[in-house]
């Protein structure tokens, strides 16, 4: 090799790894931008999720003097059941059992949820009576406003148990 040779593979070296460097630092910068998009809205997702929670629209389902205390009033829309309870409470209770999801149904004669698959049994304020199932029947916020009982179907209330705090009072 000649000198010369030598001189302009060493000139084009310096500028290759500097193109190379270039490179890398874009695709690097890339894959940033890339991971920060995804990152930002999983990270914010749970505060969307609270808001929407607490500003859901309340649907009304039935005049509070229309249910007597002690009785149950299945909505049309085959999600839940308006109890009220003995005490003058009021609860939205779901119509799913907690066991395996099949629909509940309400048995006047032995006031109780009774769950056609498995046998689960609830009693009026949801709470379970008979296993399979280990936690009380789901609920949905409700609130009674001119005198019409409403219910926000948006997504119903997790729970173990019944607790007198989740009932509404007229």
């Amino acid at each position: 090799m000649t000198k010369k040779t030598t001189d302009i593979k060493q000139a084009d070296n310096p500028s290759r790894r500097r193109f190379f460097k270039k490179l890398w630092g874009w695709i690097a910068l890339a894959a940033g931008v890339e991971l920060a998009g995804l990152s930002i809205p999983f990270i914010s997702s749970g505060r969307k999720k609270q808001k929407k929670k607490e500003t859901g629209t309340f649907t009304g389902i039935v005049p509070a003097s229309d249910l007597p205390p002690g009785s149950v009033f299945p909505y049309q829309s085959g999600r839940l059941y308006v109890c009220h309870l003995n005490d003058g409470g009021f609860l939205a209770v779901s119509i799913t059992c907690t066991h395996l999801g099949c629909s509940v149904e309400w048995n006047e004669k032995k006031k109780e949820f009774i769950c056609p698959c498995h046998h689960s049994m609830f009693s009026i304020n949801g709470e379970v009576e008979n296993p399979p199932a280990t936690r009380a029947l789901d609920i949905y916020p409700l609130k009674i406003e001119g005198g019409m009982v409403k219910v926000n179907l948006s997504k119903p209330i997790e729970r173990k148990h019944f607790n007198k705090s989740q009932e509404t009072h007229a």
